[in-house]
């Protein structure tokens, strides 16, 4: 078993596409697996995570009410958010929070075709990559061919759904009481830059929720093309 991993990770750094083909038909269950259907595989795992996670976020409370995304307050305004709900306004320090999340969900809507893009676009070598790579090399994947398009895509559209969902009148109105309150520092944030960042660690949070869920349950693996794949996976 070691000397057949050994010649696996050979293969995989110095091999051509031919070699890693028969690397991957030597694996236990790997017989009868053409590049393409390796390839199709990983591409059917990604459609998963863009589907049944990243899609979750573009709903309502998509990011509000999930606590492994959900969009706080930077480190600078945690002193603004303190400070209203000394002076009783707490509902409103709530309201600045929601609506900072329901910029995000709005932004996520944009994200699909350019995951699809990238999805399309891997190639037999990306996919051993993944496949044999540990629990979030898909997800580092994505995000390698994806971050920068989504930043450029999210930003415009938060700074515009801030307008949308209320945000900006809201938070002019938090920022301009909390400015007011005697003896404290004022304060002005870049919330646009702030909330598409935290926006982006969501999305590949929660694809990678979705892959280390396919990675490690087999009855996640939705179709037979998942199974045999990851099969493979299993068993490296």
């Amino acid at each position: 078993m070691i000397k057949r991993i050994l010649v696996l990770f050979v293969a995989i750094n110095f091999a051509g596409c031919a070699e890693l083909q028969n690397v991957v038909n030597n694996l236990p269950n790997g017989g009868g697996l053409s590049q393409a259907q390796i390839g199709n595989g990983l591409r059917q795992a990604l459609d998963n995570g863009i589907k049944n996670q990243v899609s979750k976020l573009t709903s309502q409370n998509g990011f509000y009410k999930n606590e492994l995304v959900k969009i706080l307050l930077p480190q600078e305004l945690q002193a603004v958010d303190k400070g209203l709900r000394k002076i009783g306004l707490g509902n409103l320090a709530d309201e600045g929070i929601k609506v900072l999340n329901r910029a995000a969900e709005d932004a996520v809507k944009t994200a699909t075709p350019i995951f699809v893009n990238a999805v399309k676009e891997i190639s037999f070598n990306d996919a051993k990559n993944i496949l044999l790579g540990d629990q979030n090399a898909a997800t580092s994947y994505l995000k390698g061919k994806t971050s920068d398009n989504l930043f450029a895509s999210f930003s415009p559209v938060i700074d515009k759904s801030f307008s949308k969902v209320g945000a900006d009148k809201i938070w002019n109105n938090l920022i301009t009481r909390y400015n007011s309150i005697p003896f404290v520092s004022k304060v002005n944030p870049d919330l646009t830059q702030y909330v598409t960042e935290e926006a982006l660690k969501g999305v590949f949070t929660m694809i990678a929720v979705e892959e280390k869920g396919i990675r490690e349950k087999v009855g996640l693996r939705n179709t037979a093309l998942l199974r045999q794949v990851f099969a493979l996976q299993d068993n490296k």
